[in-house]
C-alpha cells in the first residue's frame, strides 16, 4: 500500500526512463500518503489506442467518476 496502476497507451521505456518515473511517482506518493518508499508498488498497463475506449473509458471510469480525483478531458485531433 499504495499501489499505483497506470494504464497508457503503448510506450517503450528505457530502464532508466522507468526508473525516473518510478522514483518521481513514488515521492509524490510518500509525500501525500505519508507513508515510506518500501510501500509504495507501481504498475504499467499499456492498452492499445483501439481498446481505450472499451477497456478504460466504459471499464474503469464510466460508473466510478467518485473515485477519480482528476477526470480526463479528452480532446479530439
Amino acid at each position: 500500500m499504495p499501489h499505483l496502476d497506470i494504464t497508457h497507451f503503448p510506450k517503450e521505456f528505457t530502464d532508466n526512463q522507468k526508473d525516473r518515473l518510478a522514483d518521481a511517482l513514488t515521492a509524490v506518493v510518500v509525500e501525500h500518503f505519508g507513508t515510506y518508499e518500501g510501500a509504495v508498488s507501481i504498475a504499467l498497463r499499456p492498452v492499445a489506442e483501439q481498446d481505450w475506449d472499451e477497456q478504460v473509458v466504459v471499464g474503469q471510469i464510466t460508473g466510478h467518476e467518485h473515485r477519480l480525483i482528476k477526470a480526463p478531458d479528452y480532446r479530439s485531433e
